[in-house]
């Protein structure tokens, strides 16, 4: 038994059942025991790997839609530039090796005119991409929310990458029964294990988005409050102030219905209430609801479309010859592989989706056929 399913059991004998949402937040980011606190989840090693880690190729390309971004902002001579949940630092050292070779924008990012924010509360992931920025000469700040990171850009324009970070937030799930929508809740059975149960009184119907109303009985919705809240925030301040925000992360272009809340260990699906603490848990992104809200804070929207379409509209494939011509028969086979995963469907091209979100004076931008 983990440390944190003790901390739980215990949550639950004195409080009652609690919702999935603060289950997930408890198994990711409880400050002794969470999941992304203590560790480094990432690579080989680790639980999962996210594009970044598969080839610089991926960071590049990003760098190349951020220097297009910073291009239809009539590039102002201060922007600030922010990731959220930015891993090892891996992709913001890729993205800023790419822009400072970019006539114009170098300068700025020499001269720090160009601030690096990084959205991170995991103390042990803080480490590590501080040494890999100082590796590479990048400076940065770091702020446990995004409100603490859009209220130090003080109204000056800002470029935004989320990378796998809103599918890391927590959900709720609820399911139709002949009396209505019952939150999914966690309880303990009479062993004191963990388990699933719906809430004895069902939940009001305002909360189910209405397409969903007429569901099949059995049937789940899920919602995520929290990734709703947080790009409100970026909206509201990219309406007001100006800017662009890139989100790339695996999920759906419409609302619907079904489980998709996963838990992963050791690069394999680990079930989600085994070793809280201990695995990582996601859950499927509803961009049409990410794409409603930004409309409802007056920013334009591109996308979503295929990661793989994305990078391949960016330029991947010219990138990835380059690199070929001068690769050895090692090399070779790593770039192929790395460029297969990014952007087949059958691999990250398809379930990863890549959504862009501009301030109303900005109507198009790369990458997205606009």
């Amino acid at each position: 038994m983990t440390a944190l399913e003790k901390f739980l059991i215990q949550l639950i004998k004195a409080q009652g059942p609690i919702s999935i949402a603060t289950f997930m937040a408890e198994a990711l980011g409880n400050e002794k025991y969470g999941y992304y606190m203590k560790q480094d989840p990432f690579g080989q090693q680790g639980d999962f790997t996210t594009a970044p880690e598969i080839s610089q190729m991926f960071g590049e390309m990003i760098g190349l839609w951020l220097t297009g971004g910073w291009h239809n902002m009539e590039r102002p001579e201060k922007v600030h530039l922010i990731e959220l949940g930015p891993g090892r630092g891996t992709l913001m050292q890729d993205m800023v090796r790419f822009m400072k070779i970019v006539p114009g924008l170098a300068d700025l990012i020499k001269t720090d005119v160009i601030q690096v924010h990084l959205v991170e509360m995991s103390p042990a992931l803080r480490e590590i991409q501080a040494g890999s920025l100082r590796d590479h000469d990048i400076t940065a700040l770091w702020h446990n929310r995004v409100h603490d990171a859009l209220s130090h850009a003080g109204g000056e324009p800002v470029l935004i990458v989320a990378n796998e970070f809103f599918d890391a937030l927590p959900i709720r799930q609820f399911q139709k029964t002949d009396t209505g929508w019952h939150e999914r809740l966690i309880n303990l059975d009479n062993t004191d294990t963990l388990s699933l149960q719906l809430a004895p009184v069902p939940s009001p119907e305002q909360i189910i988005p209405d397409v969903l109303l007429r569901a099949d009985n059995s049937s789940i919705a899920e919602i995520c409050p929290a990734g709703e809240h947080i790009l409100a925030e970026i909206t509201e301040y990219i309406s007001q102030h100006g800017g662009a925000a890139l989100i790339i992360d695996y999920g759906h272009d419409d609302h619907g219905t079904g489980d998709t809340l996963q838990a992963v260990k050791a690069h394999k699906y680990h079930n989600i209430l085994s070793d809280p603490g201990d695995v990582d848990l996601t859950a499927h992104v509803n961009f049409r609801r990410l794409k409603e809200v930004a409309h409802e804070n007056g920013c334009h929207v591109h996308g979503p479309t295929g990661q793989g379409e994305f990078l391949k509209r960016m330029g991947i494939e010219t990138r990835s010859r380059k690199l070929l011509a001068k690769a050895t028969d090692r090399q070779k086979k790593d770039i192929l592989s790395a460029l297969h995963r990014l952007t087949h469907g059958s691999e990250m091209g398809e379930l990863f989706r890549v959504m862009a979100i501009t301030a109303p004076d900005i109507s198009g931008v790369i990458g997205f056929g606009d």
